[in-house]
C-alpha cells in the first residue's frame, strides 16, 4: 500500500462540515469535526429490525436506512467514544435503547471519495423508551419490520421512491451470518 504524502494534499474548499482536499492527485471529501461514523444493526427482544427512513438532500430521495451517525459531533463531546455515540444516536432517531451493543465491522463506506470509516455495531434487546425522530429538523421515522419481511417491506419502499442504502443489506447478511450461527450451534 502506498502511503501518502502529507505535503502534497491542499484544501480545495471548506465548509460548515465538510472539506474538500486533493492529495497525491485525488480529490476526496473529509469531515474534520468528528472522531467517526457509526451505524447501528439492532433487533428488538421480539426479533424485528429497527431502521429509520429520512430525506437524504445530496439524492432528493427518502432513504431507508440502519440508525447511524456521528461521534464527536456534540459541541463538549468531541472525544466521544463510539460504542457511546451508537448509543446517542439510536436513542436520538428511534427512541430505543439497547441491552447489549458489541462492535461487529469497521471499514470505508466510499473510498473513492471520502476518508470515512464506518463502524458498524450489533444492537440487542431493544426496547422503545422515547419517541424518537432524530435532533433539529431531521424529522426521521423509525420502522420496526421482521427479519422474515424485510425483503418484501424493501420493495414496497422502493415502490412508493425510496432509496435503500446498501449498509441495510450489509447489516442484514450479518445477521443472517449470526442467525445461521446460532442455528447450527
Amino acid at each position: 500500500m502506498a502511503s501518502e504524502n502529507p505535503s502534497d494534499r491542499r484544501v480545495l474548499a471548506e465548509g460548515a462540515h465538510l472539506r474538500l482536499v486533493v492529495s497525491n492527485g485525488w480529490e476526496y471529501v473529509q469531515r474534520p469535526k468528528i472522531s467517526g461514523i457509526v451505524v447501528i444493526v439492532g433487533t428488538t427482544n421480539h426479533g424485528g429490525l429497527v431502521l429509520v427512513t429520512q430525506w437524504r438532500e445530496p439524492v432528493g430521495a427518502f432513504v431507508v436506512e440502519w440508525p447511524a451517525g456521528l461521534a464527536g459531533d456534540v459541541p463538549g463531546s468531541e472525544t466521544e467514544a463510539l460504542a457511546e455515540a451508537a448509543r446517542r444516536e439510536l436513542f436520538e432517531e428511534t427512541g430505543f435503547e439497547a441491552r447489549t451493543l458489541e462492535a461487529i465491522l469497521t471499514g470505508p463506506p466510499s473510498p473513492g471519495i471520502s476518508d470515512e470509516i464506518v463502524t458498524f455495531y450489533r444492537a440487542r434487546g431493544l426496547v422503545r423508551t422515547a419517541p424518537g425522530g432524530g435532533r433539529g429538523a431531521e424529522r426521521i421515522r423509525t420502522h420496526v419490520v421482521p427479519m422474515s419481511g424485510l425483503t418484501e417491506w424493501l420493495e414496497i419502499m422502493q415502490a412508493k421512491g425510496c432509496l435503500v442504502d446498501p449498509k441495510v443489506f450489509a447489516g442484514a447478511y450479518w445477521l443472517r451470518q449470526e442467525m445461521d450461527m446460532w442455528m447450527h450451534d
